[in-house]
């Protein structure tokens, strides 16, 4: 394979499908990896045609985190690397600065809704780029780590700020002060993930393409209106509704689904 080529992407019936495909390091994230996943994520933030995103790991993992490689790059350069990435910070992407941050702020930007299906391993940054998704389907038997201060590091992919979102400020503390392991099934339970499937890309796919077969228009507000709630005060985040509501009612998408509706479709 390539060794410059990361992430696959296929568009089909409104649903795009984003492959991390770098199977034989467990698509492990070095600066190629990073790179095409910003890429393909800023491509999928201007497509008019996509109407939900299945994001996906080829082979044995979704993600196995941060390429060994650039830990012992840390211990051996560390502050000659920090200048580095200083120097080479790229544009901002929305509200993130860092190129790592915006490889997992860049899903929360793309209009259409983004579907996580997680197998095998999600750790540190893997599980990051996760929770950057709107919906995380997993395997019950996948293994899930916020894993940065086994290497003296903190989560820093925007993970410290949407976990306690999902599982709460203490369970969040908890997974990033330990490290410790969860599997797909205790995901669930915790609220890092939606639910557990026996086959999540498949159960992905499906629920992309049911997303689809409803107005474009719809589900993109619905994902703006829902990203507002708890993070804009209540009246704004009403007054926003009324403005979505507004231009939906009466639009051409919204006047056909009425039609197909009446008309006894489905």
């Amino acid at each position: 394979m390539d060794d410059s080529r990361r992430v696959a992407l296929d568009v089909a019936d409104g649903v795009a499908t984003v492959r991390l495909d770098r199977p034989e390091k467990m698509n492990a994230l070095d600066p190629a990896m990073f790179a095409a996943i910003l890429a393909t994520g800023k491509e999928l933030m201007d497509r008019d045609d996509v109407s939900a995103v299945v994001l996906h790991g080829a082979g044995r993992a979704f993600c196995a985190g941060l390429d060994f490689g650039s830990f012992a790059d840390m211990a051996e350069r560390g502050e000659e690397r920090t200048r580095e990435r200083q120097a080479n910070a790229p544009e901002p992407l929305g509200a993130a600065g860092a190129l790592a941050q915006q490889v997992v702020h860049v899903w929360s930007l793309v209009p259409a809704p983004v579907i996580a299906a997680v197998h095998g391993y999600a750790f540190g940054g893997g599980l990051q780029i996760a929770l950057g998704a709107d919906i995380r389907l997993v395997a019950p038997d996948a293994q899930l780590s916020l894993m940065e201060i086994q290497w003296g590091i903190v989560p820093d992919m925007c993970g410290t700020q949407l976990l306690p979102e999902l599982v709460g400020r203490d369970v969040a503390k908890e997974l990033a002060l330990t490290g410790r392991k969860v599997s797909g099934t205790d995901a669930a339970r915790l609220g890092m993930a939606t639910r557990e499937e026996a086959d999540p890309l498949a159960a992905a796919l499906e629920l992309a393409t049911e997303i689809a077969g409803h107005s474009r228009n719809a589900t993109r507000a619905i994902k703006r209106l829902v990203d507002l709630a708890g993070r804009v005060p209540l009246a704004e985040g009403l007054a926003a509704e009324q403005r979505e509501i507004g231009q939906l009612i009466g639009s051409p998408e919204q006047a056909a689904v009425v039609r197909r509706r009446l008309g006894g479709g489905s």
